[in-house]
């Protein structure tokens, strides 16, 4: 049972500015991943699994997998700023568990500790089946800086 946090929805304003700068990420839009839940503190991205995000053995690739992953955490961190910053990812390690075999792959980032300089957050990736199961693959952890916002 997943507890009231996980469920909590982020503000439209906040919503709105996650999914605007998620637009702009031309990495995203190739691997066909989409928001598919935006929290206070916790993001979801979701990917399909296809043939292009595929390695050798049909596994999606470890490559796909970690960005997804990346962008979690980073919006998820950025659903804790105010509307003037945004968010570089200073490091992060992933840990590949299972092969990443499903009809899709959800990524989650949680943020762990929120700070004025420094955000860090927690990473895991599902492989999903059309059955529902899910199977954790990958687990990691992130740190974010969090920048100036600028025009673009």
């Amino acid at each position: 049972m997943e507890d009231q946090t996980q469920q909590e929805q982020a503000s439209p304003t906040v919503r709105k500015r996650v999914q605007d700068s998620f637009d702009l990420q031309g990495l995203m839009t190739h691997l066909g991943a989409r928001l598919a839940r935006i929290g206070p503190g916790r993001v979801h991205i979701t990917l399909p699994a296809r043939p292009e995000v595929t390695q050798q053995h049909g596994y999606v690739h470890t490559g796909a997998t970690s960005a997804i992953a990346d962008s979690a955490g980073g919006y998820a961190a950025l659903t804790l700023l105010d509307e003037d910053s945004e968010v570089l990812t200073v490091e992060y390690k992933i840990n590949l568990l299972a092969p990443a075999a499903g009809d899709h792959l959800e990524a989650i980032g949680t943020v762990l500790k929120p700070g004025r300089t420094l955000t860090v957050c927690e990473l895991e990736v599902y492989a999903v089946r059309s059955d529902g199961e899910r199977k954790l693959v990958a687990n990691g952890q992130q740190t974010l800086i969090r920048v100036n916002r600028t025009e673009r």
